[in-house]
């Protein structure tokens, strides 16, 4: 297995992969190089016959904070062909992990917000801690969430994408679950068990 700096990746003998996010002091935001070693890890896991599960998670309190702002602002001084590579950088860091050829679990154990909420909206099957909150901050700022937008749409339907694209306001677990984006919610101290009948 591959060593990562940003990501831990372990497999046991079930066949289960555990990606796990780990810029604990940044609140697992993405950065280029976490984006990069996830595209990485989803070609290495998808093309690994003994997998046939995966499980995506989070070290720290938070599963992820959307975007690094360094990563950010770096992005701002950039031309536009700059910030188009960067752009197609996380996209196609979500669709590698969108068409896995494996079983899917995002196990979120914290908040999520942007492109956090982008890969819970491509993973099969979502399971939360029920006091997580989620948003796409992107907007307060004055930018466009582009990149994760039709992942999200994809995953929420046009009508509950609308709600929070355009406010930018955190939601719930419960608001979530009625669009589709969380599968399951439980206590901080089930979601281990939740996963683990998941992949049983």
């Amino acid at each position: 297995m591959t060593n990562f700096e940003t990501i831990q990746l372990e497999k046991d003998k079930r066949g289960v992969a555990t990606i796990t996010l780990n810029r604990v002091e940044k609140h697992n935001a993405l950065n280029s190089l976490m984006i990069k070693e996830l595209t990485e890890v989803a070609a290495q896991i998808g093309s690994d016959e003994t997998v046939r599960a995966v499980v995506l998670a989070a070290n720290g309190k938070s599963f992820c904070a959307g975007g690094d702002l360094k990563w950010m602002q770096s992005q701002m001084d950039k031309d536009r062909d700059g910030k188009m590579e960067e752009s197609r950088g996380l996209a196609n860091m979500l669709g590698a992990l969108n068409s896995l050829p494996k079983f899917l679990i995002a196990k979120v154990q914290g908040s999520a917000y942007g492109g956090g909420v982008g890969m819970m909206a491509v993973a099969d099957v979502v399971i939360a801690n029920s006091k997580s909150k989620f948003a796409l901050t992107e907007t307060k700022l004055g930018l466009i969430p582009a990149t994760i937008g039709p992942f999200v749409v994809n995953r929420m339907g046009e009508n509950f994408a609308r709600q929070v694209f355009y406010s930018g306001k955190p939601f719930t677990v419960e608001f979530a679950k009625r669009a589709g984006l969380v599968t399951t919610a439980v206590e901080a101290e089930n979601l281990n068990q939740a996963v683990e009948e998941e992949i049983s």
